[in-house]
């Protein structure tokens, strides 16, 4: 029999839902005048890369208060394992931002381990318990507890550091791997919800890594949205040993799409350079829109070492071309104060919300006139 014509929209919708594994939602860098939420999600979010760690050491509980006091909309924070199993916010895999070489009770725990496929030596995290590390010069930790500043809602971006290293090294009586224990610590603390629900919205959270099964473990755990980290275009894959022209391409992200909300590449793979001039941008970001996938740049930096030619040494006009130009949808940054204030300027909220209050105070003014 031949089929009827009305059934054939029903049947689209079918294949369109079956399509996309997860709800669709608009990119913050395509919703600029979106509605206020009480996150700002109609602009690009802004990611303290370590806390404010331009200004503070970086993983510092003074680190994260300076970046949500500086307009931070999330807290990126790495997470590490040490040897009995303990979380802890800590970036490298060994401890050399500490004093341990300096501690001869410790001189026979230096140790050569493999780490993303190289050979290194030094003193490391997973050799050492929570009270052993607590001994060492370390700055105060942070907890994953999100934040609330002048009634403004802050997120937490926690990374699994290193995954495929901490599960060789550090095993749990219970069986667990790395990856149960980050999520279970994120849902003891009440942390779920899909990208944009009521529950994310309450407390909003990304989880990264560079590890792209780690990401696929994670999401079978937590319904929470994910961003894959991508390294320099030299450097495979922590546990699948693929490359970044593999990760990036199309049929990849169509794959990774249905895990992850978003892409968290080097910024200099998106627009290379080259004697510190910027050269002509790729074509990932478009591409990743393409595949409703957010990207999230790192590291936007201050300093002139860090800034192409092309700024001018002006922060500002960085920030300008990556949100206005390359259109990004997140950007971690050492200085959250700069990427903030540059967004309040920009902003066509501020400017009403500026226009509103002028409004209020020729009233006021009026009233007060009126009533002599």
């Amino acid at each position: 029999m031949r089929p009827s014509l009305c059934c054939v929209p029903l049947f689209l919708l079918l294949l369109l839902q079956l399509a996309f594994a997860r709800p669709l939602f608009p990119l913050p860098s395509k919703t600029k005048n979106g509605e206020k939420k009480p996150i700002q999600t109609f602009r690009p979010y802004n990611i303290a890369h370590r806390g404010s760690n331009g200004e503070i050491p970086e993983e510092t509980a003074a680190a994260y208060l300076r970046a949500i006091e500086e307009g931070a909309d999330f807290i990126e924070t790495d997470i590490l394992a040490s040897k009995d199993g303990a979380l802890i916010c800590f970036h490298d895999v060994t401890l050399e931002t500490t004093d341990v070489a300096e501690r001869k009770e410790f001189a026979n725990r230096r140790r050569t381990y493999e780490v993303e496929w190289f050979n290194t030596t030094g003193w490391f995290v997973v050799d050492f318990t929570l009270e052993e590390l607590k001994t060492l010069k370390v700055k105060q930790r942070y907890s994953f507890r999100d934040q609330q500043y002048n009634e403004r809602t802050v997120g937490i971006y926690p990374e699994i550091k290193d995954p495929v290293f901490i599960n060789k090294h550090v095993k749990w009586a219970d069986g667990k791997k790395f990856e149960d224990k980050f999520v279970d610590t994120l849902l003891k603390y009440g942390y779920k919800g899909q990208y944009m629900s009521e529950n994310w919205l309450k407390q909003p959270l990304f989880i990264q890594s560079f590890a792209p099964s780690s990401l696929v473990h994670v999401s079978k755990l937590i319904d929470s949205p994910k961003v894959f980290l991508i390294d320099d275009i030299s450097v495979r894959t922590q546990d699948t040993n693929q490359s970044y022209w593999e990760i990036t391409s199309d049929d990849y992200l169509a794959y990774i799409g249905k895990y992850v909300v978003g892409l968290g590449p080097w910024k200099d793979t998106i627009v290379p350079a080259s004697g510190n001039f910027l050269m002509p941008p790729s074509d990932l970001v478009a591409r990743a829109h393409a595949h409703n996938l957010q990207v999230h740049p790192y590291t936007y930096r201050n300093e002139n070492q860090f800034l192409h030619f092309n700024f001018h040494q002006d922060p500002y006009a960085e920030y300008d071309f990556w949100i206005k130009t390359v259109g990004v949808d997140g950007l971690f940054t050492d200085f959250t104060g700069t990427l903030h204030r540059y967004q309040e300027l920009t902003s066509p909220h501020r400017k009403d919300e500026t226009a509103n209050s002028l409004l209020l105070k020729i009233s006021q003014m009026i009233s007060a006139y009126e009533g002599l």
